[in-house]
């Protein structure tokens, strides 16, 4: 297994460079390539969103940027790629939240397990600035920054063979979770082996039973694949966490004030093009799960889930102090905005 994966590695890298030297730093009129890298299908709201955002820049820019977008990997894992936005190697990538908390303890926050109260709550405190501004610049040091955010719905676990209702039936189970210690904390507590690995081998690894099952939305299941091997989706909705759109510092710092402006313009498109495909999609998604895979969706009662979670909370904000007027002003909009439950689920 170890050979394989080494093999795998040297074949990441590989392709990486092919692709890297192919694109040069120059397009073929003299424009400077923007590279943008991500893990998403191309049927996916991210990539359609990235798409958007290379046509809006090369209508106003095309006479110096020639933006090239990639999916699925192509330039490597996401921890390849935002080691690769940190150098300058490209200049903006898609990332986890969960990755992003390795470099700056700021992201921590929206690793918390019922953090947000509904969408709602969840979409109005990204949206606010002060929030989400000193978390976003927080990386800048390491080389890099959050230009927007991407709506990546509801993480709920999904499973090949145990249908996950009450939090005692993740007991003994391989997880996978994304590469956080927050959600490696989640799972000891809710009494499950966290399994952290990248996105890309989550499919054969639930293929080959060496995890059990993963948590993520309910896109996974198709644009991924998951649902042909994971036959229980259960929402206990357990995070609401976003991804994230991340440049190159000194990149960012460099372009002209006329050309910044063009540059902002384009991130607030992808996000709105990006949620607004994202409500289409998660409703396609589950449809053909339930009729082409055959995926059973549950709904638990997710009050059991959250009286182990919750009291992470308060571990992590006496860890990291600086967090609780954050944390402080979304408790604020989850009073604004009531709990909800996924459509086709029970008050139970």
């Amino acid at each position: 297994m170890e050979r394989f994966r080494r093999a795998g590695v040297v074949l990441t890298s590989f392709v990486l460079m092919v692709v890297l030297a192919g694109c040069g730093s120059e397009g073929d009129l003299g424009q400077r390539v923007i590279r943008i890298g991500h893990n998403q299908a191309t049927d996916h709201p991210t990539h359609l969103a990235l798409l958007e955002f290379e046509e809006f820049v090369e209508e106003r820019l095309g006479d110096k940027y020639d933006v090239e977008v990639f999916p699925s990997e192509l330039l490597g894992s996401q921890t390849d790629m935002v080691q690769l936005t940190q150098t300058g190697a490209i200049e903006f990538c898609v990332a986890s939240n969960s990755i992003l908390e390795t470099f700056s303890i700021d992201y921590t926050l929206f690793n918390m397990p019922y953090l947000f109260a509904s969408s709602e709550a969840y979409h109005a405190a990204m949206d606010d600035p002060e929030i989400t501004e000193p978390i976003f610049k927080s990386t800048r040091k390491a080389g890099f920054e959050a230009v927007t955010w991407l709506d990546a719905g509801t993480r709920n676990f999904y499973t090949v063979s145990v249908p996950i209702e009450s939090p005692k039936d993740l007991k003994g189970l391989k997880i996978r979770v994304q590469q956080s210690p927050t959600n490696v904390e989640m799972m000891r507590l809710l009494g499950s082996s966290a399994t952290p690995m990248g996105f890309g081998e989550v499919y054969t690894s639930l293929q080959s039973k060496i995890i059990d099952g993963a948590e993520n939305n309910e896109m996974a299941l198709t644009s991924n694949g998951h649902g042909d091997v994971c036959k229980y989706y259960s929402y206990d909705m357990h995070q609401m966490i976003p991804d994230i759109l991340i440049g190159n510092s000194a990149f960012l710092d460099e372009l002209p004030e006329e050309e910044r402006r063009v540059f902002e313009e384009g991130f607030a498109l992808i996000n709105e093009v990006e949620r607004r495909e994202w409500e289409n999609a998660v409703a396609a998604a589950k449809d053909k799960a339930q009729k082409e895979q055959g995926v059973e969706f549950l709904y638990p009662d997710t009050a059991p889930f959250q009286e182990i979670c919750l009291p992470m909370h308060e571990t992590i904000l006496e860890e990291y102090p600086d967090l609780r007027p954050f944390y402080d002003a979304i408790l604020e909009y989850n009073q604004m905005y009531a709990d909800e439950k996924p459509e086709g689920g029970s008050d139970s």
